[in-house]
């Protein structure tokens, strides 16, 4: 039932109403009838114009306004309305029917009289009806150019006014003004409307046009003349309908009964955007969304629990206005699960020949690298489900260990992904931070991943050693369980809050400095030394890689420049002071700008780079290499060291003067190397007898020793025995050989214990012209590690007591033998 269906039916006829006319007959011919309703009542002709109708049907006593817009319906209302205002109304059999015949109207209709009449276009007419009293054609006088008919007015079959019928007409009053109170589209004051309602036809009248009921059905009420059986008819649609809507009320308490509070907003939501779309003011932007983060999520096809978490964020975005804060969050959350390459996998170039030839395409020597890769690839392809390695590439800078990583991605055929560690202090770069806080995002590694687009690609964790710890967490102990094949398979970000599998990707880190990696990080990690290159390897890497890259970069052919080798070597040896080829590249770079600006002036067509060539654009030489000593003296003796930038020479110096026996020691030396230098002393002291020194000397002299370069800090044990050999050498007054160097750290029963840096110490000192070197016998195994130039220029000495280094480094006669 619809009680406001004066409203209702307004904009159905507004949208859907066009009443046709028939011929207008003469205003003479129009004899007039006695419509029985009383003094001061319309009277309504015997003939009327009939205006069709469709999809309502206008009962006596109704009042609505319809629109009128069909040609002859608005030359109906223009010829007719100046002679009456009472038009007959009669509705249609078929809604559909846009110029209905005699035959395809009903026979009984309403006679209304036109209250008021509003012209909005020339082909358009609003008009104000009100209904009168039920007619029935009795003849068609005319069709065209609208329908006319001759008519009769029945009268209603009233019943015998008794107890029972005054109880029927007060159980149908009753109960529509129940129905009334029931429904809440029917305005408030409905129901007091039907309660002053006290004539039967009337409260019948009413009722019917406003029931949820066919067309036909109402059509029937009309025709109904017995008022009983009217009355009854309404009554049993009002019965009907009063039944849903005790029921709809009992169903809306009991639920509301368990409506929580956020249940109750959710459904008064639901109800919003419905009525917003109904008036075609609906946000379905935010159903849309949803809609395609759903699909988005079926096509990234996580795991089962990650998708029921991902579900149960959607389903949160339902009862959250868009407007929300926590939408927003929400979206960004689920947007980065559909994102990340939950099955989505890099298919691995297993042909390990091809990975071979792409390896030394990129990279000169670094034999054992390459040889690990591959031995990686063969246990790839014999056994496809194995966890990937986590290697750490240990080398000063500029040796090539990062382009290695890409390499490495592009002979297995994966996505590459830089990752640079240096400096990071807060654990929430690795583990991401929680939704809690505003702005918040995942880690690294799951951003990483997340923009490579697969779970497999190969990761460089680039200055692992340069991590830092502050009060915000130590990303260091973050980094464990990313590193760990055995847990990282269930790795949790704390941002997504559910497992991601890292156990396919290929971590390859890089440090500098193995001392600043913490202990437990070293543990899970591979190490691999790359350490610095030789002049012959720089010279073949710059003549392979370098050249041709900085002629590109700077705009020359390959045609228009030659390089000497010597120019070359010049730039290795006299402008750069490297291990690796970073500051090589550098210097290149600037003599093909020079050259580029030659060519680019018209000055010259092609260029030779020869070493004056060098000298004129980069200047004087700006690095002297420390050099072997041109002489053999007491107390001087060439000792070896490493730094982050390769080996380095050094000459310990010792000198001593008349004194107490104190000892001053110089050059900017650390405690450690502070202490070797006394164990060295107290060494020499506690054999005095077999290097040939007078005990009272240690008491009548003060002792200096110093190691030159004063402006760089120096450290570590592996001086002792060069310090050792030079306090000696000076007490003994006995010259050490020049073209000797020692490494080795010493213990005071005079063994000589191992050191590292073997390879970048030997490569100093065959840069430096030395042609003999000492070290400890545990450090025979490490030869394997010279390069084979270094080997062919240098005579490798193990020993394992300081009785053996005097013997090789000091420059004895036979008569400055000690006594036996």
């Amino acid at each position: 039932m619809d009680l406001s269906a004066t409203e209702t039916l307004n904009e159905k006829g507004v949208s859907v109403l066009q009443p046709q006319g028939s011929a207008p007959a003469a205003a003479d011919k129009m004899a007039r009838i006695d419509s029985a309703m009383g003094g001061g009542a319309p009277r309504i002709p015997e003939e009327l114009s009939i205006l069709p109708v469709r999809g309502f049907v206008l009962f006596p006593g109704v009042v609505l306004p319809l629109t009128v817009s069909r040609p002859a319906s608005i030359k109906l209302l223009d010829e007719t309305l100046p002679i009456t205002k009472v038009v007959g109304f009669l509705t249609q059999r078929d809604e559909q029917k846009e110029e209905p015949t005699p035959q395809d109207l009903y026979h009984v209709g309403t006679a209304a009289i036109v209250l008021k009449l509003l012209r909005q276009a020339e082909d358009q007419l609003v008009i104000v009806v009100q209904g009168l009293r039920r007619f029935a054609i009795r003849k068609i006088v005319a069709t065209e150019p609208y329908l006319r008919a001759e008519i009769d007015l029945p009268k209603s079959i009233l019943p015998e006014q008794n107890t029972e019928w005054q109880a029927e007409f007060q159980n149908l009053r009753d109960s529509a003004a129940r129905l009334a109170e029931l429904r809440p589209d029917v305005p408030d004051e409905a129901a007091a409307v039907i309660r002053n309602i006290d004539d039967p036809e009337q409260l019948t009248d009413f009722l019917a046009p406003n029931l949820d009921i066919p067309v036909a059905q109402k059509q029937a009420i009309l025709e109904e003349l017995d008022l009983r059986k009217r009355l009854r008819a309404v009554q049993t649609h009002v019965s009907a309908q009063l039944e849903v809507a005790q029921i709809q009320q009992k169903l809306q308490e009991d639920v509301k009964s368990q409506f929580s509070d956020a249940q109750r907003k959710a459904y008064l939501r639901s109800q919003l955007k419905a009525i917003q779309r109904e008036l075609g003011e609906g946000d379905t932007g935010a159903d849309e969304q949803v809609a395609r983060l759903r699909i988005r999520l079926e096509e990234a096809k996580p795991p089962a629990e990650v998708m029921a978490q991902a579900e149960r964020e959607l389903k949160r975005l339902d009862i959250i206005p868009p407007a929300s804060p926590e939408y927003s969050v929400i979206v960004s959350y689920v947007e980065t699960i559909a994102e990340l390459p939950w099955s989505k996998l890099s298919e691995d170039n297993l042909d390990l020949d091809k990975a071979q030839e792409i390896l030394d395409r990129d990279h000169y020597d670094l034999e054992k690298v390459k040889r690990r890769l591959i031995e990686y690839l063969a246990v790839r392809k014999l056994n496809p489900q194995g966890h990937g390695p986590i290697l750490c590439l240990l080398g000063p800078p500029g040796v090539g260990k990062t382009s290695l990583g890409q390499s490495v991605a592009d002979a297995l055929g994966r996505r590459f992904v830089r990752m640079s560690l240096g400096g990071i202090r807060d654990e929430a770069e690795i583990r991401g931070h929680r939704r809690t806080y505003i702005g918040s995002m995942p880690g690294r590694i799951i951003q990483e991943l997340r923009r490579a687009g697969t779970r497999n690609p190969v990761m460089m964790l680039d200055e692992i050693d340069k991590v830092g710890t502050d009060f915000r967490g130590d990303p260091a102990s973050a980094l464990l369980e990313v590193l760990d094949p055995r847990q990282n398979n269930a790795f949790v970000d704390r941002y997504l809050d559910v497992p991601f599998d890292l156990s396919q990707i290929i971590f390859i880190a890089t440090a500098n400095y193995i001392g600043g990696i913490p202990g437990p990080l070293l543990d899970r990690m591979e190490l691999i030394d790359l350490p610095g290159y030789t002049e012959r390897e720089k010279l073949e890497i710059g003549k392979r890689y370098l050249l041709p890259r900085q002629l590109s970069e700077n705009g020359l052919k390959s045609d228009q420049v030659t390089w000497d080798e010597e120019a070359l070597r010049l730039i290795i040896t006299d402008y750069t002071h490297e291990a690796g080829v970073r500051e090589l590249e550098r210097q290149i770079g600037a003599v093909c700008r020079a050259l580029a600006a030659r060519v680019a002036r018209g000055t010259t067509e092609h260029v030779e780079v020869t070493v004056a060539l060098v000298r004129e654009t980069l200047g004087p030489a700006r690095y002297v290499h420390e050099q072997r000593l041109t002489t053999n003296a007491p107390g001087v003796v060439t000792g070896l060291a490493y730094t982050p930038t390769g080996g380095e020479i050094l000459h310990i110096e010792a000198a001593r003067y008349a004194g107490k026996g104190n000892i001053t020691l110089t050059g900017q030396i650390g405690n450690v190397m502070k202490e070797s230098a006394q164990a060295a002393l107290s060494l020499v002291r506690s054999r005095d007898g077999s290097i040939g020194v007078n005990p009272e000397d240690f008491r009548k002299y003060d002792i200096h020793v110093h190691v030159p370069a004063g402006a760089v800090p120096k450290d570590g044990p592996s001086a002792g025995v060069a310090m050792f050999t030079a306090l000696a050498s000076l007490f003994s007054n006995t010259p050490v050989r020049s073209d000797v160097a020692m490494t080795g750290e010493i213990t005071l029963r005079g063994l000589v214990l191992p050191i590292g840096g073997l390879k970048e110490k030997s490569l100093a000192a065959m840069r430096a012209g030395i042609s003999t070197v000492l070290i400890p016998k545990l450090n025979e195994k490490d030869l394997v590690e010279i390069p084979e130039e270094a080997k062919q220029k240098l005579k490798f000495i193990p020993v394992e007591t300081v009785d053996e280094v005097l013997a090789n480094a000091l420059e004895r006669t036979s008569s400055d033998q000690p006594p036996s």
